[in-house]
């Protein structure tokens, strides 16, 4: 087929369905002399979704033009993003994800023979490629790398510098892959627009970027590893794909941060040509859409009920996920499975045998031991005018000493027997020579002027209640965070006060027995 289309017709099947292409000139000039060389880099971090079917189908309209395609497992990225696939299990997450994703292609119809398959630290921790990390990284401002990655690595108040390195080692792949061009989501934008800016300070090849939209997750928000119920997970039963289908944002006739709908434009016709909505003959029978338009303009004139729109994805959906569960059932691919992802279940059962303790090493909030703390004395801290010492009572016999720096944000008075919260297993540390034994936990908006205040918890909590997040209820905390292992910091980073001034940790609220966790004016800010 390759040798039958036009250089006009590989560009339209190259950028159809893309949200944004730069470059474009530069691509038309290329397949006017040659086959396009370009790549696609996935971190291997959380599990592959339903949404991997979108870069999915487009390397299947790039191998339809002819193009040369490798697919890069970017597992030292994985790790520079915030530790989310810890060192220990990179190798095993990259062997997941090759299995996983070549499933997804063979369930496709794409040649895997076609394909260029390669590890990131295969060339990434070369003599060469590290030297010029370190001349890239006398270029590139701080300002610059942290803009690059805002939407791609995680943010935190007080960054690592591995997440400032992430965007410039993904702007030198394009130069170690020898492509033409880089693939990947909307959201990578900044990052390409860094490469375009700094790769030729060292002397190499501006590339071109094609950029998918974000699909919407189940929830109307991007479909993402780390929301549960955001996301139908590739090796979901029929029953879970039947529920979380059910469960999922589609409201009639709206068309805007449909996850459903964006399922059908982005994956089914692009592979399929056509979809087939089923539906009872009292509401018209079966019906064939050829163009995506037309099922777009039925649902927002309600011609097409969200009931029947979820019913049909179920069943191309469930027809796509067949060979890759078939595939999954062997025991090679299931202790894989198992090693890459430890289930929480088998983090409880080592939990219950070594205690709560360095034993249990999965992220999970309920390891923390958040308490209503009830603020009964506040000082100034005798060495310094930026601290507060202040003596909380926790639910214990004695009140403890934490040191915060709230004197920059709230008065003394303010704080006088106010109802805060208060991380209790962490490390005591010294602080200006006094130890403090406990953190006071406050929403925070960074900007000039910063602003901090305490969290609230609901009227007639009482000193010593546990805060807990929804769904975590049952877990208990670390006796103590082994500070080694990060557990707060990993943790914090998921940390935010939503829009509604409600405290949560992944979008799940945190919570009392008497309601949630409020800030009294902060919205949209970190928790620290």
């Amino acid at each position: 087929m390759e040798g039958q289309l036009s250089p006009d017709q590989k560009f339209h099947l190259i950028t159809r369905n893309l949200q944004e292409v730069l470059g474009e000139e530069k691509l038309k000039q290329i397949l006017q002399e040659r086959e396009l060389r370009l790549y696609w880099g996935t971190a291997t971090t959380g599990k592959p979704h339903v949404a991997y079917f979108v870069p999915m189908s487009k390397i299947a309209d790039f191998l339809k033009a002819g193009c040369e395609v490798t697919i890069l497992f970017a597992d030292l990225h994985a790790y520079l993003d915030n530790m989310k696939a810890p060192w220990e299990l990179l190798e095993l997450r990259v062997k997941y994800y090759e299995q996983i994703i070549k499933a997804m292609l063979e369930s496709i119809g794409v040649p895997l023979e076609k394909l260029k398959f390669v590890k990131g630290t295969d060339f990434q921790l070369s003599r060469e490629y590290t030297l010029d990390v370190y001349r890239l990284s006398s270029v590139v401002t701080e300002h610059d790398a942290k803009k690059a990655g805002a939407e791609v690595v995680k943010q935190v108040e007080h960054p690592l510098l591995s997440g400032l390195l992430y965007p410039g080692l993904q702007a030198l792949d394009e130069e170690y892959l020898k492509v033409d061009a880089q693939f990947g989501g909307v959201d990578q934008r900044k990052i390409f627009t860094l490469a375009e800016k700094y790769l030729p300070s060292l002397g190499y090849d501006k590339r071109a970027h094609l950029m998918n939209p974000m699909v919407p997750g189940l929830t109307g928000a991007k479909m993402s590893s780390s929301e549960e119920e955001s996301k139908i997970d590739l090796l979901d039963s029929k029953e879970d794909v039947k529920k979380k289908l059910k469960k999922a944002f589609c409201e009639p006739g709206n068309i805007q941060n449909n996850g459903v709908l964006s399922f059908v434009k982005y994956v089914l016709f692009p592979l399929c040509g056509e979809f087939r909505i089923k539906r009872d003959p009292k509401w018209g029978g079966d019906k064939t859409y050829t163009e995506f338009e037309e099922v777009e303009k039925d649902f927002a004139d309600e011609t097409v009920h969200p009931g029947d729109l979820k019913a049909s994805v179920e069943t191309a959906l469930n027809l796509l996920l067949d060979p890759i569960r078939k595939k999954f059932e062997s025991p090679e691919l299931r202790e894989l499975t198992n090693s890459a992802y430890p289930s929480k279940m088998k983090a409880a059962v080592k939990g219950a045998k070594g205690g709560r303790g360095e034993e249990n090493d999965e992220l999970v909030p309920s390891r923390l031991d958040i308490r209503v703390g009830k603020i009964i004395s506040v000082e100034k801290h005798p060495d310094a005018d930026s601290l507060y010492l202040e003596k909380i009572d926790v639910g214990e016999p004695e009140p403890r000493t934490v040191v915060s720096g709230l004197v920059a944000y709230v008065s003394q008075e303010d704080l006088q027997d106010r109802l805060v919260l208060v991380l209790c297993n962490l490390k005591p540390q010294k602080m200006r020579g006094i130890e403090s034994q406990a953190m006071l936990l406050c929403a925070s908006i960074e900007g000039e002027p910063r602003q901090v205040e305490p969290l609230d918890p609901p009227v007639g909590s009482a000193p010593g209640e546990r805060v807990f997040v929804e769904g975590y209820e049952a877990g208990k905390p670390d006796d103590k965070l082994n500070p080694k292992k990060k557990v707060w910091e990993k943790l914090q980073v998921d940390l935010k006060v939503s829009e509604e001034f409600t405290a949560q940790w992944k979008d799940k609220n945190l919570m009392t027995k008497l309601g949630q966790i409020k800030s009294k004016t902060l919205k949209g800010g970190n928790i620290c």
